[in-house]
C-alpha cells in the first residue's frame, strides 16, 4: 500500500469536545484527541489556577479496574510500589515497568471495593492495556472504563468550589478517594473522586458518567472561582511543580532511579524486590545511576525547550526533556538529565538553544512549593 492509499488516522472526541469550542477552547491534536490547548491565554489560565480553581477536562486519561483473587500481588510483579498494603481509599503514585526496568508509564492505583482503580496516561493507554492483559494472570479481570470522563479541579479554591456542588468532598486529604453522588436526590448520579492532580496544588479528580460529564462540568464553572483551563496551562503548572511528563521526561530507557522517582519504590519492595527490573533498579539504588532528571534554573528570558543538548564547558553531558517559561517563577524553567557529576544543585552547564549558549543553574524541584492537603507526614 503506498502513503496515499493510507487511510488517515482517526482523531477522537472527548465527551466535552463541543463544550470546550463553545467555550472558545482553541483545540488541538493531543494523545489521539482533539484537545483544548487554551481559553483566554496560558499565562492568565496558569496564575488563576494557582490563585482560584481551574477545571481541566483529562478523559483522554485510560480509566481502569483491575479485579479478582490477588489483583493487588499480581500488579506488585510490574510496578515498584507496595500495593497489596493500601487501603480503601487510599492512592499510590507507582510506575509500570518492562522486563528490564524501563518505565512504560506512570500511574495512579487506588485500593476501592471494586478492587483496584488505576488511571494511565492518555498517549499510552492501548499499550498498558495490552501490556497488562499479556502480563496479569488471566483470573484478573480489566475493565477499561470508556463509558466514564475525567475532569480535574485544581487550585487552591477547589474544595470551596467543588463542596457547593458535591457534600462531603472536604473530608478527603491528599491522596484520598471515595465514592460521592451529586444531582437530585431522586436519582444522583456516581462519582468517583480523588483528593489528588497534576499542577502541585490542593485539587481534585473527579471520574464521572461520560453522559453527564456537560452538567457536571457547567455546574463546576458556575461556581465564581472555577473557570475552564486548557493542556497549555496544564503543562506549565506541572513543570513548575517539578511533575514529569511521560513520554518527554520518562520513556522505556529509563529506570525509576534515573527518573527521580526512587520515591516510588517502596521500603518493602526494595528489601524484597520481586518486580519488573528489580535487579537493575536495586543496583541503582544502591550505587548510583549514571544519569538523572535534574531541575534547570534558566539565565536570561529565553526558554529552553525539549531537545536542547545541555553542555559542561565543551562537553555534552545530557538534554532538556521539558522547558518553557513559568508565569508563576517569572522566568525560564526545564527540566532534563545529566550525567550522575553535573547533578548536584547548584551545578552551572549550558543549553544550546538556536546555535547560542544559555546559561543554566541545576535546581532544587519542585520549583515552586506544593501545597497538598495531607492528613499527616506518613502521607
Amino acid at each position: 500500500m503506498s502513503d496515499e492509499e493510507l487511510e488517515p488516522i482517526e482523531i477522537l472526541e472527548l465527551p466535552l469536545g463541543d463544550w470546550h469550542r463553545a467555550r472558545g477552547a482553541r483545540m488541538v491534536e493531543f494523545a489521539g484527541y482533539h484537545m483544548p490547548i487554551q481559553y483566554e491565554g496560558i499565562m492568565a489560565e496558569h496564575l488563576w489556577t494557582r490563585e482560584n480553581a481551574g477545571l481541566f477536562d483529562v478523559s483522554h486519561m485510560g480509566q481502569l479496574m483491575l479485579s479478582g483473587e490477588g489483583a493487588a500481588d499480581a500488579l506488585e510483579m510490574l510496578v515498584p510500589g507496595d500495593i497489596s498494603a493500601l487501603k480503601e481509599g487510599r492512592m499510590r503514585y507507582s510506575l509500570l515497568l518492562d522486563e528490564d526496568g524501563g518505565i512504560l508509564d506512570d500511574l495512579m492505583v487506588t485500593s476501592t471495593p471494586m478492587g483496584l482503580y488505576v488511571v494511565v496516561n492518555g498517549a499510552v493507554k492501548w499499550d498498558d492495556i495490552g501490556f497488562l492483559r499479556e502480563y496479569l494472570p488471566d483470573e484478573i479481570t480489566i475493565n477499561h472504563m470508556d463509558d466514564r470522563a475525567l475532569l480535574a479541579l485544581q487550585g487552591p479554591k477547589a474544595v470551596d468550589a467543588l463542596l457547593r456542588v458535591v457534600p462531603g468532598v472536604d473530608a478527603l486529604f491528599f491522596m484520598e478517594a471515595g465514592s460521592f453522588f451529586w444531582g437530585p436526590k431522586s436519582d444522583p448520579e456516581p462519582l468517583w473522586i480523588s483528593r489528588s492532580g497534576y499542577t502541585g496544588e490542593d485539587g481534585f479528580e473527579i471520574s464521572v458518567p461520560a453522559s453527564h460529564a456537560k452538567a457536571l462540568a457547567d455546574a463546576l464553572c458556575a461556581q465564581a472561582e472555577v473557570k475552564p483551563i486548557g493542556l497549555g496551562a496544564r503543562d506549565s503548572l506541572r513543570l513548575e511543580a517539578g511533575l514529569p511528563l511521560y513520554g518527554h521526561d520518562m520513556n522505556p530507557e529509563i529506570d525509576p532511579v534515573e527518573g527521580n522517582a526512587s520515591f516510588a519504590i517502596s521500603k518493602r519492595r526494595r528489601e524484597e524486590g520481586g518486580f519488573n527490573g528489580a535487579d537493575r533498579i536495586l543496583k541503582a539504588l544502591a550505587q548510583g545511576p549514571a544519569q538523572k532528571l535534574v531541575g534547570f534554573a534558566v539565565d536570561g528570558k529565553m526558554p529552553v525547550r525539549e531537545g536542547a543538548p545541555v553542555f559542561a564547558q565543551d562537553g555534552q553531558v545530557g538534554s532538556i526533556t521539558s522547558g518553557g517559561f513559568a508565569p508563576s517563577v517569572g522566568a525560564p524553567i526545564a527540566m532534563g538529565y545529566v550525567d550522575s557529576q553535573h547533578t548536584p544543585v547548584g551545578t552551572k552547564l549550558e543549553a544550546e538553544v538556536r546555535g547560542k549558549r544559555v546559561a543554566l543553574t541545576v535546581a532544587a524541584l519542585p520549583f515552586i512549593p506544593h501545597h497538598y492537603h495531607r492528613r499527616g507526614k506518613a502521607l
